[in-house]
């Protein structure tokens, strides 16, 4: 029965991804020749990476492709089994706040909203999900803390969606670093859900892979001049809201569910140590040298990484590797070592600073090298 269960669901899987996929190589084209007639491109500067205009319209693409590619599977879906669908509250909620994180987005890309601006209608988005009891109230052990009070779980579980949307929204600084990580993320959610047998979030998780796997192609290896293209605010703050809505979801679905042992916040926590470290990191650096927390600067772990002579091609695997790394580390650390949560984030937090130290003495050595050749 599990087998037939499984091949099912790769069906239904396989559906979604090609719709996504598809209706986004349908609309990208149609986005780029957008830009270029109103001139929505973004544009070289001192603290970017590349060195024409590029559109940056290309995360348009997303909510649109998951929400056809999922409801178009899911009418499939239903229409082949004997269930009906189950609409809760929490789904319009994340729908509305999801709507709302698209919608500041589309127009932080198009009119340059302020920062102040921004944050505030993110809050509102971020604060449909607790609105909705999709709340993260237990830390499952970490720090030796188990249930949380209300009162701290919704401020909380906000904090949580907008440092992720926000951390994401940062390392989109190189071609295929957002997408590749959320790349990452979803096919890790569709695994999950799937897993759960949880069909919606299966099928979601699915149809928006296949829509961001689309998009990596014409950022990564799109022709400049013609249909390479960046996602923009659009693009990756609504990857960070989805992110993190499936991240808590799964947490809360995980926790009910008998059929498996693994500590609900340990995927979770593993998948977003990466963008989520390296905004403290930066933010916290700032402030020690005096400098705004929110300015930008080429500080990212990104920028880091091509300073020390890498490649962006190079920094992007390096960073991927690194996400993927954590993951399979930290499972293998709970699973089959046993070692406790807050060692294990600990150990995360030790690993990553040693990473750095080793960055900027690499960094280091080759300014040096270069001030010494540029003597002789």
């Amino acid at each position: 029965m599990k087998h037939l269960y499984m091949a099912a669901s790769r069906l239904y899987i396989i559906i979604a991804l090609l719709i996504g996929a598809t209706f986004t190589a349908i609309v990208i084209p149609l986005i780029v020749a957008f830009c270029r007639k109103f001139g929505y491109f973004d544009h070289p500067n001192q603290r970017k990476l590349h060195h024409v205009a590029i559109p940056r319209l290309g995360g348009l693409a997303f909510l649109p492709s998951m929400a056809m590619g999922g409801i178009i599977t899911l009418l499939i879906y239903y229409a082949n089994t004997v269930k009906t669908p189950d609409f809760h509250i929490t789904a319009a909620l994340m729908i509305i706040g999801a709507s709302i994180v698209y919608l500041v987005g589309v127009l932080d890309d198009l009119l340059d909203l302020s920062a102040n601006l921004k944050f505030v209608i993110l809050a509102v988005g971020s604060a449909m999900l607790p609105i909705g009891n999709l709340l993260i109230d237990n830390l499952y052990g970490l720090y030796g803390i188990d249930t949380l009070p209300l009162w701290v779980a919704y401020p909380l579980t906000v904090l949580v969606i907008m440092t992720i949307v926000n951390a994401i929204n940062l390392i989109d600084g190189i071609d295929g670093l957002a997408s590749g990580f959320a790349i990452i993320c979803l096919a890790v959610f569709v695994y999950l859900f799937a897993d759960l047998r949880t069909e919606v979030f299966t099928i979601l998780s699915a149809a928006l892979l296949g829509s961001v796997v689309m998009f990596f192609c014409f950022n990564v290896f799109g022709k400049v001049g013609r249909l390479k293209i960046f996602m923009g605010d659009a693009g990756s703050l609504i990857l960070g809201y989805v992110l993190s809505y499936l991240a808590v979801k799964y947490m809360m679905m995980t926790e009910q569910n008998i059929y498996t042992d693994i500590n609900p916040i340990l995927i979770p926590y593993s998948l977003f140590i990466v963008p989520v470290f390296d905004l403290v990191r930066v933010a916290l650096t700032r402030v020690l040298v005096g400098e705004p927390m929110f300015q930008a600067d080429q500080r990212h772990i990104h920028h880091m990484l091509m300073r020390c002579g890498l490649s962006m091609h190079q920094a992007l695997v390096t960073i991927l590797a690194f996400v993927i790394v954590f993951i399979l580390g930290n499972l293998f650390l709970s699973n089959d070592m046993e070692v406790p949560l807050t060692i294990i984030f600990f150990l995360d937090v030790s690993i990553y600073l040693l990473f750095f130290v080793v960055v900027h003495s690499l960094i280091h050595r080759k300014e040096a090298l270069m001030r010494l050749l540029a003597e002789e």
